[in-house]
């Protein structure tokens, strides 16, 4: 099984430099925050009923915009986490690395696991871990 290609957002890879960023979306929960304070506080205080159902809108809406801010920004982490496919200190391989070089092998094995002669030579960086065996998931 090969790992799956770059993240698509409109139909284009997902690029970092596009969107809203970390700055965008700590305004958007300040104004948010402030929001959900005062719209109560106007019903407490007697303000107008269309400025205190104003408010609750600019609530209503703001946690739209805040979700689908987050929800982007979630996608860049994977995306930039899927082009670094291995963790920044490992020494050893990572799963999608062994399963591409097992190849064929491994898609033809009935129970999902590999089999023992599919496993991938080890290279100078996993000679370390040689001792340890086999890690199961």
């Amino acid at each position: 099984m090969t790992s799956p290609g770059p993240i698509n957002y409109k139909g284009e890879p997902l690029e970092a430099e596009r969107g809203p960023g970390l700055g965008c979306f700590r305004f958007q929960l300040i104004v948010l925050a402030f929001a959900i304070i005062l719209t109560p506080l106007s019903v407490a205080w007697g303000w107008p009923d269309w400025l205190s159902a104003g408010l609750l809108l600019v609530v209503i809406l703001l946690l739209l915009v805040a979700g689908q801010t987050i929800i982007f920004l979630l996608r860049l982490v994977a995306a930039d986490r899927r082009s670094r496919r291995r963790p920044l200190r490992s020494g050893t391989r990572t799963v999608g690395e062994l399963e591409d070089a097992a190849g064929p092998h491994a898609a033809a094995a009935s129970d999902g696991a590999a089999a023992p002669d599919a496993a991938a030579p080890n290279d100078d960086a996993d000679a370390a871990s040689d001792d340890e065996g086999p890690v199961r998931q």
